[in-house]
């Protein structure tokens, strides 16, 4: 990875921080992305010590001007990108709509990734072993209701829920996204990270829980401090699929959280599916790769 440009978004915590920081200890320049500029800053300061290997960007991604914002940043800092780690995600609950109109857990977990995706196709395109890893997260592989993609009929809270479809969507996008680019030498792979107690879980309110799972909410803070701090487990299917050799012009494949190939859920491998995720997507952002 000696001298590969990385960007990783959601890098200022959490198992993002821990990626970039597995990446920064095998050479690559790492870009992180934070909301918060403070955070940001001192997240790269922090990852880079007393070298020059880290730099970071401050945009706020559930926003397109946000995605927009941070792909001008990228073209004129950089002439190629190496890796591109979709690493943000959460959810938002109850459901609100961001400045766009958009529904906020998937404008965060499957319009930034497609949308940031497709802004730095130019930069990727101009890397020899380009690759974007994108996160999915909670319990994805459900069915997805191509009719609720954004809460339109009802918002369920976090656990089988909202978030796990919107993460499903993800990689419903990320299979579609991988065979769209798949002669541009850019490949589009799905990593699933496992379970941590990263600061995203410390912050979710009860409201962003089914009613019947709110009573558990208090042993989950307690439990998972002490069953899901090891930050750098999670991070071990990410960087599988960032660096590994073997894993070079191999696209549009999921492992788990071992790093092992996993098949795609049924509801992944479903092309109504996929085509009603991509055509939101295109709707929304106003662009396509």
């Amino acid at each position: 990875m000696h001298s590969k440009t990385v960007l990783v978004t959601g890098g200022t915590g959490g198992i993002g921080k821990e990626t970039a920081r597995a990446l920064v200890a095998m050479g690559a320049r790492v870009v992180v992305v934070g909301r918060d500029r403070v955070r940001a800053e001192a997240a790269a300061r922090e990852l880079g010590g007393n070298g020059t290997g880290v730099s970071s960007v401050t945009a706020d991604l559930s926003r397109l001007a946000g995605l927009h914002a941070l792909a001008d940043e990228m073209r004129a800092r950089h002439d190629r990108l190496d890796v591109l780690v979709n690493n943000l995600g959460g959810v938002v609950a109850p459901r609100t709509l961001t400045e766009d109109g958009v529904e906020a857990t998937f404008a965060v977990n499957v319009l930034a990734p497609y949308a940031l995706t497709c802004l730095l196709l130019p930069l990727l395109r101009a890397a020899s072993d380009a690759r974007v890893v994108n996160l999915t997260g909670g319990i994805p592989g459900g069915p997805v209701d191509p009719s609720n993609l954004e809460a339109e009929k009802r918002f369920v809270g976090w656990t089988f829920s909202q978030y796990n479809q919107a993460k499903t969507a993800l990689m419903a996008m990320s299979r579609r996204f991988a065979a769209r680019v798949a002669d541009e030498g850019v490949t589009v792979n799905v990593a699933y990270p496992g379970h941590a107690y990263t600061p995203g879980n410390r912050a979710m309110t009860a409201a962003a829980f089914p009613f019947v799972y709110r009573p558990l909410v208090p042993l989950l803070r307690f439990l998972g401090p002490r069953l899901m701090n090891d930050m750098a487990r999670p991070t071990r299917s990410t960087v599988h699929l960032a660096t590994s050799p073997e894993m070079r012009n191999v696209t549009g494949v999921y492992v788990n959280a071992k790093a092992e190939r996993t098949p795609w859920p049924a509801s992944v491998l479903d092309e109504s599916v996929c085509d009603a995720v991509w055509d939101r997507c295109e709707r929304h952002s106003g662009i396509a790769p």
